[in-house]
């Protein structure tokens, strides 16, 4: 792979090419090489842009702060996990004000948390058990691609199964959508619902509760992002309230109260 110039590294220059630009053979030619030479470039700038900005932010960091990497460095004690979507537009970090080392994070399709996932338990079960976190949040936002998926009456190929997740939250609250008429209101109200729906989810888990129990943390939130004014909404889940609304099917009390243990020993009452 060839050398580029000071000027293709360069993150506007690179975001100057465009594929709309670039998609449209010339007159003269009558095969679609000239196209895919822009495109290589295309895609070789738009890679190395990349570590252009990654070097304009390593300055950055080290004039607020000549320490700030060491510090990253040696180790991490976030009190938040944050379980989001996958959407690029929506920055964990950013949206919440908080900078690097501050924040566990775990992102995937429409904020999901399935117990059968067993990437999203192993990440609550770090966080929890091992991080110590004290408060879970679960953030979802409007115009959610995969919650409009889940809307839509149309095979979805291997997201089936993942969305049927957010299909299953509609018919538990059926009645209450489908009194909503407008459907603009009815998408963005089954966002929130999901996102409850999520945050009841991590409630129901055995390391939460344990964790709550010996150590009165974490708590759980459920919260929406507007990407349209960029503002965090607190949908007050009643974590307490919730948790003793599930004990009757989900409780796990008699087990923690059998675990050895006092509220700092939350690891040996894991093992």
């Amino acid at each position: 792979m060839g050398c580029i110039s000071s000027k293709e590294s360069d993150p506007e220059a690179a975001r100057a090419i465009t594929l709309s630009n670039i998609s449209e053979p010339t007159a003269k030619d009558d095969n679609d090489e000239p196209v895919k030479k822009n495109l290589s470039r295309y895609l070789q700038q738009n890679h190395d842009a990349i570590f252009a900005s990654n070097r304009k932010w390593i300055e950055a960091r080290l004039e607020e702060d000549a320490t700030f990497f060491v510090k990253l460095s040696s180790s991490q004690h976030p009190d938040y996990l944050y379980i989001g979507c996958a959407d690029s537009r929506v920055p964990a970090n950013e949206i919440m004000g908080l900078d690097a080392g501050e924040v566990f994070i775990h992102r995937n399709i429409a904020n999901l948390v399935p117990n059968t996932d067993l990437n999203a338990m192993c990440v609550i079960e770090y966080a929890v058990q091992h991080l110590h976190v004290k408060h879970i949040i679960v953030c979802g936002h409007y115009n959610c691609g995969g919650v409009q998926a889940a809307l839509a009456s149309s095979d979805m190929g291997l997201l089936n199964p993942w969305l049927r997740n957010i299909r299953d939250v509609y018919r538990l609250h059926e009645g209450e959508l489908d009194k909503i008429k407008d459907e603009t209101q009815k998408y963005r109200r089954l966002v929130e619902l999901n996102v409850l729906e999520q945050a009841r989810n991590v409630i129901k888990t055995a390391i939460v509760q344990k964790s709550y129990y010996l150590n009165a943390y974490p708590i759980v939130h459920a919260w929406v992002f507007d990407l349209k004014d960029g503002v965090l909404r607190d949908l007050k889940l009643d974590f307490s309230g919730t948790l003793a609304s599930i004990k009757k099917i989900y409780n796990l009390e008699s087990e923690i109260k059998s675990a050895k243990g006092t509220p700092q020993s939350i690891s040996s009452a894991m093992t």
